[in-house]
């Protein structure tokens, strides 16, 4: 049978609706499986992290939530030379397969208190293969999308799957509010987060079907044809300097600060809402869904913008505005979100005064440590209100004592104490520290009717804008750097390192970085100094992609 060529298929319209549709779907349902769990991280740190302490459970979720994006780059290695040799289409139906059924069973598994230590080794696992399964997804997506593309649309046409994953995160965010608002937050904490992902086992039908219905690339199968494929597509895309330059070129210059402006405007914003500023889960949810529904069509305006100026202006663009205004965006985000806190920090800023030596990282992997001192006490009990604090150095041996403003309030030491002992003291101490944290104008969490909602999705929008400044023309641009023979290998690679390892891990670096350092904006260091390496990098190293054959 003969293969059409690009300009063949680009005299049917209709083709190209029907490819930018079926990769899109399928993607947009790969997403809405993989963003559940970071939408969810609390109820998973309450069912799957019971036996450790509040802060070291929150970590440990959000580790777990990276753990499916560590494995990303060995999913590439894995599906990546599947891809370049046995076909886009192939591929990427696997791995849609692979991540449906990973998700569908994280709603059926037992919590810690049905099966102990077994429930979370179990998620890890079920989280690694979803992980996999992504390393070969949007790769094919891609490639598939852009293999079909008419030259000087590229950008345009690619663009459409670069809106699967926010329109992924949306419909998750989307579910799970329907679900909250029809049985309750009781019922939702207790069973019903465990509904979005059993529904997903529909979404993976309909998926599974629209992709059924594609054909293979035509640039692969006339390379296939031609007898011009690779036989060994690893060796040549990271053995020889050419393409491996290539492969660095688009990790540090493009792959690396695209996945923290990514994750930094849409997961770490919602975290940022919901874990530091206290604003309830259901109203960050319809806040952040709603700023994305209203950003996501700029992901299709920006990759058409590509097609006319290139893809680096419009990249670097964004990486550049990250860098430069990510802090006062934040900071405008706590006086809108909850101007209590913003009010009482302002006025009554907090200081914990103790030894340094008596301080440590509150990160307690087995959940044997009690975190007793007088220093320990104090930042677990502002890192449990949200409150954002300073640290100042006591002489040694000197008591903790945390500095509200103009007064101060003696933390308790409780090093001494028998465990059972030190658990009543702790408690009493931690009544009396809330109510002289009321006194003070901090509140326990945001009020609704005081949020700046208007405001608020306003800033978040902003956010998004960056994303899809940096991801509208990214698959384009990715895609235009390889040869089509190692084309799949060579690309998902850095991509999957880059939002793997960079971008996935920003939430789990960020929130550690803040309970360090007790300042809720020091995580946002992270993306910025990130952001701003790929911007000289992507500026200096990183040619111009635009009008690349994509053919050779």
């Amino acid at each position: 049978m003969a293969v059409e060529s690009g300009s063949e298929a680009a005299a049917k319209p209709d083709s190209h609706v029907k490819v930018v549709a079926g990769a899109s779907v399928g993607t947009i349902f790969e997403w809405y499986d993989f963003f559940l769990y970071g939408s969810l991280a609390s109820f998973i740190t309450h069912h799957f992290f019971a036996g450790v302490n509040e802060t070291t459970g929150y970590i440990f979720a959000l580790l777990a939530f990276a753990a499916g994006f560590a494995v990303r780059p060995l999913g590439a290695l894995v599906f990546g030379p599947l891809g370049d040799l046995w076909g886009r289409k192939n591929t990427f139906l696997v791995t849609m397969l692979l991540m449906g059924a990973s998700t569908f069973a994280v709603g059926l598994l037992p919590s810690y208190d049905e099966i102990g230590v077994l429930a979370p080794i179990l998620l890890i696992i079920l989280r690694l293969l979803q992980g996999l399964a992504l390393g070969g997804e949007y790769g094919g997506a891609a490639i598939y999308v852009a293999e079909h593309s008419p030259p000087g649309k590229r950008g345009l046409y690619t663009s459409w799957i670069q809106t699967t994953a926010t329109t992924g995160l949306f419909m998750s965010l989307a579910v799970i509010l329907l679900v909250r608002t029809m049985i309750g937050e009781e019922a939702f904490k207790e069973w019903g987060w465990r509904v979005p992902f059993l529904v997903s086992i529909l979404l993976l039908g309909v998926s599974l079907w629209i992709r059924m219905q594609l054909n293979e690339s035509p640039v692969f199968q006339k390379m296939v044809d031609e007898g011009k494929g690779s036989k060994r597509p690893l060796a040549e895309s990271f053995t020889e300097w050419p393409n491996l330059k290539l492969v660095l070129q688009a990790l540090f210059g493009l792959a690396a600060g695209n996945a923290v402006v990514w994750y930094a405007g849409q997961f770490y914003a919602l975290f940022f809402l919901e874990k530091m500023l206290k604003v309830d889960g259901a109203l960050t949810n319809t806040l952040v869904a709603i700023a994305l529904l209203l950003a996501t069509p700029f992901f299709v305006i920006f990759g058409w913008l590509s097609d006319k100026i290139g893809r680096k202006p419009v990249i670097l663009a964004g990486f550049a505005l990250a860098v430069f205004t990510y802090m006062p965006i934040f900071q405008a985000l706590t006086v809108a979100a909850n101007p209590e806190l913003a009010a009482a920090t302002a006025r009554a800023p907090v200081v914990v005064v103790a030894d340094p030596a008596t301080c440590h990282f509150q990160f307690d992997p087995v959940g044997k440590q009690t975190f007793s001192t007088g220093c320990d006490v104090a930042k677990g009990a502002l890192s449990s209100a949200g409150v954002s604090y300073g640290n100042e150095a006591a002489p040694a041996g000197a008591a903790a004592v945390i500095r509200i403003g103009g007064k101060v309030f003696a933390s308790l030491e409780g090093s001494d104490l028998p465990t059972a002992e030190f658990k009543t003291a702790k408690d009493a101490w931690t009544k009396a520290f809330a109510a002289e944290l009321k006194a003070a104008g901090y509140p326990l969490k945001a009020d609704p009717a005081k949020v700046d909602k208007p405001r608020v999705v306003f800033l978040l929008w902003v956010l998004v804008i960056y994303a899809t400044l940096v991801y509208g023309p990214y698959a384009a641009a990715l895609v235009e750097m390889f040869p089509a023979r190692i084309r799949y290998t060579s690309m998902s690679l850095p991509y999957h390192i880059g939002n793997g390892w960079f971008g996935g891990f920003l939430p789990t670096t960020a929130f550690a970085m803040v309970a360090a350092t007790g300042n809720i904006y020091y995580g946002l260091w992270y993306p910025i100094v990130v952001a701003a390496a790929s911007t000289v990098i992507g500026f200096f190293w990183v040619k111009e992609m635009r009008g690349n054959r994509i053919e050779a």
